[in-house]
């Protein structure tokens, strides 16, 4: 079961076209926006659609394959693990982020 501790597996589309990024150590990041959809009915009974937003960060191969493969509108899962960081920005505010970086991605489109 440790194995189970931070994992998180995603379905959905792609918000738009991914920015990959070589680094100064040859290494590759992909950066994508994927968006879930939640359905379900209020207490009116009403089917009421909730889309949340995910900031999906790849390296290496699973970068690679993002960028020969991934577009907007995309379906794909994806499995990774949550991260969070803090950074300051350029007013000198101090921001935070979520993060899920992935281990392992499927194409589900063609």
């Amino acid at each position: 079961m440790s194995t189970l501790r931070n994992k998180v597996q995603l379905i959905g589309n792609v918000g738009q076209e991914p920015a990959v990024t070589k680094l100064d150590s040859g290494k590759k990041v992909a950066r994508i926006s994927l968006a879930t959809n939640e359905n379900y009915k209020n207490s009116k009974g009403e089917r009421q659609n909730e889309t949340h937003w995910h900031t999906i960060v790849a390296w290496g191969k699973t970068a690679d394959i993002i960028e020969k493969y991934v577009g907007k509108g995309k379906e794909i899962a994806i499995e990774g693990k949550l991260t969070s960081r803090s950074y300051d920005d350029k007013e000198g505010v101090k921001r935070y982020v979520t993060e899920v970086v992935a281990s392992e991605i499927l194409l589900l489109s063609k």
